[in-house]
């Protein structure tokens, strides 16, 4: 049971590693925003210059990663914008510190892999059934939303902040939803899916290639392998 028990923890510990490590690419890679601006002509469409755009991000971002006072550079803000913004800020520390914390647990497994027994359901390690439960959420979750993603992205919004209103901006309240427009967001929601299928693709490997490994040295489906993850 302890092996079981084990076992299943791991597979989330994998599983929301994986997540949390996606999403964090978009969030602290601000490159990915910048190679939007001549993207999406954002300079031609907003009127603002792209040094005054990534001004913009680069303070938002400054604010939601760093602690700094809020700002949005040279763009006017409200105060409704900046709770929003406020919001999120909780969403990315959030996501950084369960990234942390499975990171952490996974490199303890890993040191002391000789001292601890997994269970093997049907003969494959943590890490195969990690990736089996993501892709069948998140295989979901993409086919709902390339169905409809303004119906997604709102429905995105209602969950996670739920009962307020304040991510519907006023763009003349709140000029930096200017230069976010709904294609970046639908761009990082792809960057942060397609990692997420790389992340399952190496597990399905790693669990295929333990099986067989286990096999070749006779071990029966229910056999308990030495500690892979």
């Amino acid at each position: 049971m302890k092996e079981k028990t084990l076992s299943i923890l791991f597979t989330l510990a994998l599983a929301l590693f994986a997540v949390s490590a996606s999403v964090a690419v978009p969030v602290l890679w601000r490159g990915f925003y910048y190679l939007h601006i001549d993207a999406l002509s954002l300079p031609e469409t907003t009127g603002y210059s792209e040094s005054v755009i990534r001004e913009a991000f680069d303070a938002m971002m400054d604010f939601e990663l760093k602690g700094a006072p809020f700002s949005t550079g040279q763009l006017q803000w409200s105060e409704d914008g900046m709770q929003h913004f406020a919001d999120v800020r909780v969403l990315f520390h959030l996501d950084l510190w369960i990234l942390g914390i499975t990171a952490l647990l996974l490199l303890l497994f890993f040191l002391f892999r000789k001292k601890l027994r997994v269970h093997h359901f049907h003969g494959y390690p943590p890490a195969y059934y990690a990736a089996a439960g993501m892709i069948a959420f998140f295989a979901c979750v993409t086919a709902l939303a390339s169905l409809n993603f303004d119906r997604a992205f709102t429905v995105f919004h209602r969950i996670f902040f739920p009962g307020k209103t304040n991510w519907i901006f006023d763009w003349q309240a709140d000029e930096i939803i200017r230069i976010l427009p709904q294609t970046y967001f639908r761009n990082c929601a792809i960057l942060i899916v397609a990692l997420i299928f790389l992340f399952c693709a190496a597990y399905i490997a790693y669990g295929v290639r333990t099986k067989r490994a286990q096999a070749r040295h006779g071990a029966s489906s229910t056999h308990k392998g030495e500690p892979t993850l």
